[in-house]
């Protein structure tokens, strides 16, 4: 063979044989973005213990991913105990760090910041009201070009 292999295919196969039942290093794969935003946004005493390391792992890895998730948690922290007046330090903050994704969302609080404030510190919750127009919405959207304005008035009342 002038262009081809000058060995045997004895020597191919003791070559393949070794590589193929050497022991290959196992490595874990890494998790996925959507795994490690789930261990951020639930409650770090909600996490195994295994979940808790890997969290860790990732941290330590990634300066950005360990500042987002002290904001994130720390945004958590003010939404649950009502913490609203915590808010314009927060802002600074995340301002301070090189998220561009926690910029936008800053700048966006930032326009309605007293509204927000209000939102985190005060009892009160629109909720309930909200969830009564979204099923409004949802019975127009059902009930479009049918009948007159009696049919739909007649299954919100009784839809009640």
């Amino acid at each position: 063979m002038p262009l081809g292999y000058q060995g045997s295919y004895q020597r191919v196969r003791a070559h393949l044989h070794d590589k193929r039942t050497s022991p290959q290093p196992v490595t874990a794969r890494p998790p996925t973005p959507r795994t490690v935003a789930g261990w951020i946004l639930r409650r770090p005493d909600t996490l195994t213990e295994t979940e808790q390391l890997q969290l860790k792992a990732v941290r330590t890895h990634g300066p950005e991913i360990d500042a987002l998730t002290r904001h994130v948690r720390s945004f958590a922290t003010m939404l649950t105990a009502r913490q609203g007046k915590r808010l314009p330090d927060w802002l600074d903050a995340v301002r301070q760090d090189d998220l561009p994704s926690l910029h936008t969302l800053a700048a966006g609080i930032g326009r309605d910041r007293d509204a927000v404030i209000a939102g985190l510190t005060q009892p009160w919750s629109s909720g309930a009201v909200e969830g009564h127009v979204n099923r409004i919405k949802m019975l127009k959207r059902q009930m479009y070009g049918r009948a007159g304005f009696s049919l739909p008035r007649k299954r919100l009342l009784l839809a009640s």
